[in-house]
């Protein structure tokens, strides 16, 4: 027999008997290495799929208020309503929903006043910027419409800090390699600041921008879906929820909410400009809630703190 049928003999054998042990195998109730693999593959993306419906159920959940909003600012764009003045009516749809959301428990009283708090902020901005000329409520007509901005309008602010508190409960948010608090609040500050000062002086937007970059560049957020912690980078997720804030403000300027002056004669997409506006606005808003929320944890670890010394003293 010569060398190389006496190779190819080895290699024919070989084939063979891993051939008859995975058939073996498999008869067994063991797939070979292969199947293995794509069943172990298979498996992962399974897991992974829900994982994803999860965290989108979390989300969903956590976006009740703005979702009524936009579906409210829908039906009364395609059927408007008796009585009142749309602006009016979309005014007491975000009070029976707030009211509605405190009652059934999605929303606890301390979350309550963050919301109000937010909408103070928010309407504060409104009023200023509307004398200014930056957008309009084109309708004419309503009674709670002060210096030509409709009252509802603070909601819209207030159901983003809905879907922080709720989002940060159901998901069991923590942060990580969070800044200190003498510079947060000083920062948040000078953000919301340059929405106003920007009309007098020079729009410092871009060089706040890059002190957010600095000052939370080692910052992570962790979530909870299913058991399992994710992390993400701070920066990150600003700039995630600020884009689907400018997605959610194409809606709503489609349905009439409000109008920026080149949508006065017709529709048309928002600048892709005003995502940087957002990013800035949520980051007002997450580092509100982020330090209310530790003010809070700190008094009642406090407050544990000072019960267990009065019962050792006891």
């Amino acid at each position: 027999m010569s060398g190389f049928q006496l190779i190819i003999g080895k290699s024919s054998r070989r084939a063979l008997r891993q051939g008859c042990s995975a058939v073996f195998a498999f008869k067994r109730g063991v797939p070979p290495a292969t199947f293995r693999g794509s069943f172990g593959r298979t498996s992962r993306l399974i897991k992974a799929f829900v994982q994803l419906v999860r965290f989108g159920w979390a989300q969903a959940q956590s976006c009740v208020f703005p979702v009524v909003i936009f579906a409210s600012l829908a039906l009364t764009k395609i059927a408007p309503l008796p009585l009142l003045p749309r602006y009016d009516w979309l005014l007491v749809i975000c009070l029976l929903m707030q009211w509605w959301m405190v009652r059934s428990g999605m929303e606890t009283r301390d979350e309550l006043k963050v919301i109000t708090l937010f909408h103070v902020i928010g309407l504060a901005l409104e009023l200023f910027k509307v004398r200014m000329g930056s957008w309009s409520y084109p309708e004419e007509e309503g009674y709670t419409k002060i210096f030509g901005v409709p009252l509802y309008s603070g909601f819209m602010y207030a159901s983003v800090a809905s879907y922080l508190c709720q989002a940060w409960r159901r998901l069991k948010v923590e942060l990580v390699q969070w800044p200190p608090f003498w510079m947060v609040v000083p920062l948040a500050s000078a953000i919301y600041l340059n929405f106003f000062t920007h009309h007098y002086w020079v729009d410092v937007r871009w060089w706040l921008s890059s002190l957010v970059m600095l000052v939370f560049w080692r910052s992570w957020v962790t979530y909870e879906v299913g058991g399992i912690r994710y992390r993400m980078p701070l920066v990150l997720s600003f700039l995630l929820i600020g884009f689907f804030i400018w997605i959610a403000e194409n809606i709503a300027t489609f349905f009439g909410a409000w109008q920026y002056p080149n949508q006065a004669k017709a529709w048309s997409l928002v600048h892709l400009g005003k995502v940087s506006s957002w990013c800035l606005l949520v980051i007002v808003s997450f580092l509100i809630v982020a330090t209310l929320k530790q003010v809070k944890t700190m008094a009642v670890t406090e407050a544990v703190e000072r019960s267990h010394e009065d019962g050792k003293s006891l």
